[in-house]
């Protein structure tokens, strides 16, 4: 077996070729990078761990992409623009390079997809599992980040594309999962691997949304955290929690998957919430954009957790609000 490449020979080979302007050939110690005028800088970081957020025998591109994109999706909930990002990744001693090579063709297809170049960052070894961790960095117009403690009284709530399938189709990875079509199963795994970043939103959340925050630990838990950083509460129309049809489907061969689907995370869709002012505009860009948009409920004043109700008005209530690494 030829000896393993060093370091720098491995950044040469596999991410060397991702790379763009700011990150200076991956040659330096530290990217560099001016923000264009009239803009502000947004960072976010997500690490991944093989066995917490991934399977170890997954796909490497399909491991490489979420990785990317559960950060982008951080960067369209604040209405931000990708610039570039820094990877760090720590390799278990059996890594391979056919392995290595599957990876950053994945990272670098994404990188091309959604024009956010590799920036920098660092390889290392590890004694422990699969290790990776992802740094990025967007720009937005001056003074229009969407924070989190952004909603208002008044203020209608909203969510992107479909709830529950990722936790859902993680049940099915595990071999878990309700009795359901072969199609419908391999739609809600495909949606656990590889989440779709709603960058097509960010000008209109940069223009129209108050406050928002994207789904990565579960719907329910999720709002509850953005409603208490704002320091308001909500009425929640937990029927209208959009679903797609293969999660229809687990939920109607087990009712108890209702629950998963709005507690159980990885969705990365965006939450958001707009005057009644500005939200027919938010609405309008989303449809234009071919991003589905649901309205939920409505902010209202108190600081107390939100209700969620179902069709006749009843409450609805969940055993837990969302995923907790902890």
């Amino acid at each position: 077996m030829p000896p393993r490449l060093g370091e720098d020979d491995l950044i040469a080979r596999y991410f060397a070729p991702l790379a763009g302007p700011a990150g200076l050939g991956l040659r330096d110690d530290a990217a560099f990078m001016r923000p264009a005028p009239g803009e502000d800088l947004v960072l976010t970081a997500d690490a991944l761990v093989a066995g917490v957020h991934f399977f170890a025998d997954d796909p490497p591109g399909a491991i490489a992409r979420k990785a990317l994109r559960v950060n982008l999706s951080d960067l369209a909930a604040k209405g931000a623009r990708p610039l570039g990002f820094l990877l760090t990744l720590a390799l278990p001693g059996d890594w391979r390079e056919d392995w290595l090579a599957a990876f950053a063709d994945g990272l670098g297809a994404d990188a091309r997809t959604y024009d956010c170049p590799l920036i920098g960052g660092d390889t290392v070894a590890t004694p422990g599992p699969l290790t990776l961790s992802v740094s990025a960095i967007g720009s937005v117009p001056e003074g229009r980040m969407v924070r989190r403690t952004g909603v208002k009284p008044g203020d209608r709530l909203y969510v992107t594309g479909t709830i529950g399938d990722a936790a859902i189709g993680l049940r099915v990875r595990q071999g878990r999962g309700p009795d359901i079509s072969q199609v419908d199963k391999a739609f809600l795994i495909e949606r656990y691997l590889t989440p779709e970043p709603r960058l097509k939103l960010i000008g209109a959340m940069a223009a129209h949304a108050n406050g928002g925050m994207d789904v990565s630990d579960g719907f329910v838990g999720d709002l509850t955290k953005m409603l208490d950083a704002s320091g308001v509460s909500a009425r929640v129309a937990i029927f209208r929690l959009p679903l797609s049809q293969a999660a229809r489907a687990a939920i109607a061969a087990d009712p108890g998957l209702f629950e998963v689907a709005a507690t159980g995370g990885d969705d990365y869709e965006l939450l958001a919430s707009a005057t009644p002012a500005s939200a027919p505009a938010l609405e309008a860009e989303a449809a234009a954009a071919g991003v589905p948009l649901t309205f939920i409920g409505d902010a209202v004043e108190g600081r107390r957790p939100p209700s969620f109700v179902d069709r006749d008005g009843y409450p609805v209530v969940f055993a837990r609000g969302a995923y907790s690494h902890f």
